[in-house]
């Protein structure tokens, strides 16, 4: 223990004198000395909370009365918390792994040494799971007991059992690590008002924060669109990045990765992933949990790892276990091969679909079957990227001879290649399609053939929504005829073929229903997998070399997940191509997939919305909820990067490829979709040729220098934070600034008014836009006041560091339905008590400072999309005390727990609207006050006061989820838990 204490000490110091080395990145810096020590893990937390456990009874006991009443469930959390181990409970299983030449690679805890003979059926992500309780389990955080619920998984995964988990380490990007770290700013700042040491708020886990969701396509169809980008993109967030770099000095153990290097997803997936730790001698498996949801990625690499709520993972980064109920796995067995011309991307949005349909939120899903070894890495990471829109936390690829081969390609080196392959096997975590399997266990099993899969695309409201390619043009025609949803538009028969001419920079242009005005080759999804980066540039070439053009009206953009695609599309030549057609290089980030998609050319913007048309943009990305892309496209659809290009080609959606030309080439002849579309076999002689390991070895060793506006960035030494009150981008947030020792306990909501009333699929995107900021939204009303002209408004994205603005910009999506609106969209509300339509952060306030609680009526599936902790702050601040809903998605029901606001559903077979409830009732939520009679899963009674009644499930999931409940949120718990010791 002393010596990964003694090699912690050593990072952290190396951390902290290269923030003021001169002439050298604390990047560079920070990359070097990782590269010489092992990094610290949950493991070493586990064991030195163990060494600190002597010490912590007493200190628990003189706090309690503190901390306020022990009851039940609180009391048995802090119950295992008080306890103390002498020795490790499983110190008889640690073995040692021999190297092929002799010594030892270090040691790890054997499963097999367990003898344990329902290991062996056990899905390949639950042992992964079982691992970090059986190396973490000294019966302070972890117990005997969680290790046996895991093994025991088969009959105790139905009961939702409530297990420990703590991972390896933790991932950010910028969107939701800026109020990651303004959260913990501020709770240096509450544990200095308490009287405690402020620098106890700090991360004890690695953290890896990539900045990739800043930067916008403002310039596009240029060659100094990367530099242009760039310079605007720092212009715009110099203050948010100048706040990352202080934290990343003012907090040990965090690494920021500058702009411009590429989509975290990706980053993580070729650079930080490890699939296999070695700390201090001890192996153990690689696990993540990221702030974005599709942080699932690494799951194609076998890594565990999954997107959980900002403010959960502030509590893993300060050494709390994540509490999680032991999720069912479903088996989804692969078998045959992907027809020639069919990409990932059809693959994906075919899968998404059958899962989606077989319900798995709150599961796991692993892979298994011969059609396995027919997919490349990057085709395992295209699907487990797409967890969060098939429901899943996991979308997991367990470890084989692909992994390693990939390891090897993005430069790994053969020693840690070899360890990670011996540690694997001898702990019963490789699978080897070349010997025998053993049957494993699933909750439930699906089977796709994959020369089944055909090529598709998904749109045009959501990503499950998939359409085969040969049945487009029907399919658009009936969203054309059919009422408004997720499938409809409600244009009138009569103006469905119009067609609207306009003047485009001096030429004849026209646009109609359907017509393509943004393609964009974006997101991690997509821009990870050379075969489909490498297939658009096929289509790009073959479609220049017979003469099509994309329309200059046609807003075009790449944007690379990292320098890798830069470096295979050039040796391949493709690049060249790619420009011809108006693909260049726009920067290294999220942009479209994200919303940061920029303004369309006014000439466009004008004759879309004078005009009504029904737009559309075509990407590569996985998120096409209403008003993400952009606020003018009402049509979006997903699809592969090649496929965006055609459509890209054919200007419309509103094509039969197989029937219909694309267009007509220099010859004089119709050119068709066949004409442009590489075979399989070419576009894999291409990636054979093209893709090197010394890409991936050159491109991150260039990461660690930085690039010039990040190094130029100055910030103060100071490890409190020194907050502007007139900044509109870094905000002291409110959630602290009047806590004390005692926690609030449960709250009362008596006669509450419904602030909204929704339908079924509400996103975070709907609660909390992450794209532009409406001229007449309250928050463009209080930048305006603060001097900030309409140009420099940003996004709602990038300004998640301000509390002002993301209060204001809850429920702001152009797109939202509110039932009190009777079809009328958009982010308005009805005040009940008066009857007056108001923005609904205007509405949420008269409530305020009425003193009147508020509650959300919602369908199915609420929360659903990223894991958006806005999504859940906002409604906190908008002073919302519960949700009741027929369903939420995983994260959102988390966030709003972390939050302290109640999760209630409907009963199964009742909704809002089958009980009668039009949301004007005022609602009682007969909770109860004591904490020792509330249990998780419970039935709440609701009653409202015109007489009605019905009964909830009360959704708070574990005994830990009550003691955050508790404590008005689990930061509050956190700060009070570390402020006693």
């Amino acid at each position: 223990m002393y010596k990964a204490a003694s090699a912690r000490l050593l990072l952290l110091r190396s951390l902290s004198s290269a923030s003021s080395a001169p002439g050298k990145s604390r990047l560079a810096a920070s990359a070097s000395a990782r590269a010489a020590l092992p990094r610290p893990c949950a493991a070493w937390v586990g064991r030195a909370g163990l060494a600190r456990a002597a010490g912590t009874a007493p200190r628990l006991a003189a706090a309690r009365a503190q901390i306020g009443p022990a009851v039940p469930a609180v009391e048995r959390f802090q119950r295992r918390m008080a306890t103390q181990a002498t020795e490790h409970a499983f110190k008889n299983i640690l073995t040692s792994l021999p190297k092929p030449g002799g010594g030892e690679y270090g040691k790890l805890y054997s499963l097999p040494a367990l003898n344990d003979p329902r290991i062996d059926k056990l899905p390949y992500s639950i042992r992964i799971l079982l691992e970090s309780a059986i190396r973490n389990c000294d019966n302070f955080q972890v117990t005997t007991n969680d290790v046996e619920k895991i093994i025991d998984w088969e009959n105790t995964s139905p009961k939702l059992a409530e297990i420990p988990f703590k991972p390896a380490r933790v991932l950010l990007q910028d969107f939701t690590g800026v109020p990651a770290v303004v959260d913990l700013a501020a709770m240096r700042d509450a544990m200095a008002k308490l009287g405690s040491d402020a620098n106890k708020i700090n991360p004890l886990v690695p953290v890896d924060l990539v900045i990739d969701h800043s930067v916008q396509v403002d310039v596009a169809r240029s060659p100094n669109a990367v530099q242009s980008n760039m310079e605007l993109e720092f212009s715009r967030n110099k203050e948010r990045f100048g706040f990352l770099k202080w934290g990343s000095s003012a907090f040990q153990n965090m690494l920021v990765v500058p702009p411009g290097s590429g989509i975290v997803h990706q980053v993580n997936l070729e650079y930080l992933g490890r699939v296999v730790f070695n700390t201090d001698g001890i192996l153990y498996p690689d696990s993540v949990v990221g702030t974005d949801s599709h942080t699932t990625m690494i799951d194609g690499l076998g890594v565990a790892g999954w997107g959980v709520g900002g403010i959960e993972a502030e509590a893993t980064m300060l050494g709390q276990p994540m509490s999680m109920v032991l999720p069912g796995v479903v088996g989804f067995k692969l078998t045959g091969k992907l027809r020639s011309g069919v990409t990932a991307t059809d693959l994906v949005l075919t899968v998404t679909q059958m899962l989606r349909k077989h319900g798995v939120v709150g599961k796991f899903v692993e892979f298994y079957g011969e059609g396995m070894g027919k997919l490349s890495l990057a085709d395992r990471a295209t699907i487990a990227n797409m967890s969060p829109e098939y429901g899943a936390t996991m979308g997991f690829f367990p470890v084989d001879h692909v992994t390693l081969d990939y390891l090897k390609l993005t430069g790994r080196s053969d020693e840690t290649v070899s360890m990670i392959e011996a540690y694997l096997r001898a702990n019963k975590m490789f699978v080897d399609y070349n010997e025998p399997q053993t049957e494993r266990v699933y909750s439930s099993y699906l089977e796709l053939d994959l020369d089944e899969v055909e090529p598709s695309i998904s749109g045009p409201k959501r990503p499950h929504d998939r359409v085969p390619l040969k049945d487009m043009k029907s399919d658009w025609h009936a969203c054309l005829d059919n009422k408004v949803g997720f499938k409809g538009f409600a244009v009138p028969k009569d103006q469905q073929d119009k067609v609207v001419k306009f003047d485009f920079h001096g030429q004849p242009a026209e646009i109609k229903h359907g017509s393509v005005v943004i393609a964009a080759i974006t997101s991690c999804t997509n821009t990870s997998n050379p075969s489909v980066m490498l297939g658009a540039g096929l289509v790009a070439k073959k479609a220049c070399e017979l003469g099509l053009e994309v329309k200059p009206w046609v807003k075009t953009s790449l944007a690379p997940g990292s320098g890798v695609v830069t470096k295979y599309l050039l040796q391949s030549g493709l690049q060249e191509y790619l420009n011809q057609q108006g693909f260049h290089i726009v920067g290294y980030g999220c942009t479209t997939c994200i919303g940061n998609s920029g303004d369309l050319d006014e000439s466009v913007s004008a004759a879309i919305t004078e005009n009504d048309v029904v737009a559309a943009a075509v990407l590569s990305g996985n998120r096409n909820f209403e008003g993400r892309v952009h606020p003018l496209t009402r049509a979006n659809y997903l699809a592969s990067p090649p496929l965006v290009v055609a459509y890209a080609l054919a200007g419309t959606v509103d094509i039969d490829f197989e029937k219909e030309p694309i267009g007509i080439g220099k010859d004089g002849k119709e050119v068709y979709f066949r004409d442009i579309w590489p075979s399989t076999e070419e576009v894999a002689q291409v990636v054979q040729s093209s893709v090197l390991p010394d890409m991936f070895k050159g491109t991150y060793e260039a990461i660690t220098k930085g690039n010039p506006m990040w190094n130029q960035l100055t910030v103060p030494e100071a490890s409190l934070y020194s907050w502007d009150p007139k900044s509109t981008y870094i905000h002291e947030p409110p959630y602290f600034k009047d806590m004390t020792m005692s926690p609030p306990g449960p709250f009362v909501v008596k006669d509450a008014y419904c602030l909204l009333n929704f339908g079924d699929s509400i996103t975070t995107d709907h609660i909390s836009p992450a794209g532009s900021i409406h001229k007449d939204s309250p928050a463009a009303k209080y930048l305006m006041e603060r001097g900030v002209d309409r140009k420099d408004f940003n996004s709602y994205g990038s300004r998640r560091g301000n509390d002002e603005v993301m209060a204001r910009g809850t429920f702001a999506n152009i797109r939202i339905v509110n039932k009190f609106l009777n079809g009328e969209v958009g982010p308005k509300t009805i005040h009940v008590p008066t009857g007056e339509k108001l923005y609904v952060f205007d509405a949420a306030m008269r409530y305020k400072s009425e003193g009147l609680p508020t509650i959300i009526l919602a369908g199915a599936e609420y929360g659903s999309g990223s894991s958006r902790d806005w999504a859940a702050k906002g409604p906190m601040l908008l002073g919302v005390k519960a949700v009741i809903s027929k369903s939420f998605e995983r994260i959102h029901r988390s966030n709003l727990v972390g939050m302290g606001i109640i999760p209630l559903c409907f009963k199964a077979g009742e909704d809002a609207d089958l009980l009668g409830l039009t949301g004007h009732e005022r609602y009682s939520i007969n909770l109860p006050t004591n904490l020792s009679e509330i249990r998780p899963g419970q039935d709440v009674t609701v009653t409202t006061d015109n007489g009605k009644s019905f009964t909830c499930t009360l959704r708070f999931d574990t005994e830990v989820e009550l003691a955050y409940f508790n404590h008005g949120g689990i930061l509050p718990y956190v700060i009070r838990n570390l402020a006693q010791k």
